[in-house]
């Protein structure tokens, strides 16, 4: 029998999927800000680039080694005010990128403006689904905070405020390190991530495998763990969202913000009318992005 491309490509899937509980990896491309907006600009002709030099009142430490796991290297960006006169809030950065690519630089403009508003920003780089499955990931991000918190001193920051950042995939992560008791994160800012992959609105399928290892029948206990709104409690730490008007990305939401209100955290969501998703990724949605993100830190951190 003869399949083209496509055929042959879900056949893969779908024998890879359904006997062995393996995923074929997905075709994921690169994960940029250049490429999404010139992919963006042609459904959205009115977007800009963003384009901002560097704060005159922070410093950057770049490609900062914050663990080593068998030789292999992470790292990390440390984005933080020159004034040592007070102690600042931290902010932890999760990047997107389907669990499979993107990478730190992705949040180099949000993270320069944050920091420039008194905030010590962590970008963090992690293992991807190609080098690590979950949890490796999700342990990157704690180790990041945790290294963060070590070096308190070096970068004025009050080791008790941190808050954690993510877009997308990356939102979906950071709200998982978010909701965990133990980590103590004091903020959460979902930007059009799902909270949920077992919701009854939840749509992830390929690339959630990949990292998951396995689909939802073969690997349940991952899909159930990895969903933050499992974890949502009295001790949940506030939390924004900032949605694209995408509903495949608001998966779990409403939910947990129902869960939220039910125990008088703090919490709200703001949808950018008629936007896709990575919309932050482009003017004017990333200014936007980024006032909703300093007024809700300002109110539940400072």
């Amino acid at each position: 029998m003869i399949f083209n491309k496509r055929h042959t490509y879900i056949s893969i899937f779908f024998v890879g999927t359904m006997a062995f509980g393996q995923v074929s990896r997905p075709n994921a491309s690169p994960y940029t800000n250049e490429g999404t907006f010139e992919k963006l600009k042609k459904k959205y002709p009115f977007i800009v680039p963003i384009d901002r030099p560097v704060p005159s009142n922070i410093k950057i430490d770049r490609d900062i080694e914050y663990k080593n796991i068998n030789g292999s290297s992470l790292k990390a960006d440390v984005y933080y005010p020159i004034d040592d006169s007070k102690k600042h809030a931290g902010i932890a950065m999760v990047h997107g990128g389907g669990w499979i690519s993107g990478s730190k630089d992705n949040e180099k403009y949000m993270a320069m403006e944050l920091a420039s508003k008194g905030f010590v920003v962590i970008a963090v780089g992690y293992r991807l689904a190609d080098v690590a499955k979950y949890p490796a990931g999700i342990e990157d991000i704690e180790n990041a905070i945790q290294w963060l918190q070590t070096h308190h001193k070096k970068y004025s920051l009050d080791k008790k405020k941190i808050a954690v950042l993510g877009e997308s995939a990356g939102a979906q992560m950071a709200t998982l390190v978010g909701v965990q008791k133990k980590n103590n994160i004091k903020a959460i800012i979902n930007i059009d991530g799902i909270v949920s992959f077992i919701h009854p609105e939840a749509e992830e399928s390929t690339y959630a495998s990949y990292w998951l290892d396995g689909d939802r029948n073969t690997n349940l206990k991952n899909w159930t763990e990895a969903s933050p709104l499992e974890y949502v409690s009295k001790n949940t730490p506030p939390t924004l969202f900032i949605n694209s008007s995408q509903p495949r990305f608001h998966a779990g939401r409403d939910d947990m913000m129902k869960k939220l209100k039910a125990h008088n955290i703090p919490t709200e969501f703001h949808e950018i009318k008629d936007s896709p998703h990575s919309f932050w990724s482009a003017e004017p949605w990333f200014t936007e992005t980024l006032n909703y993100t300093v007024d809700f830190l300002n109110k539940v951190l400072k």
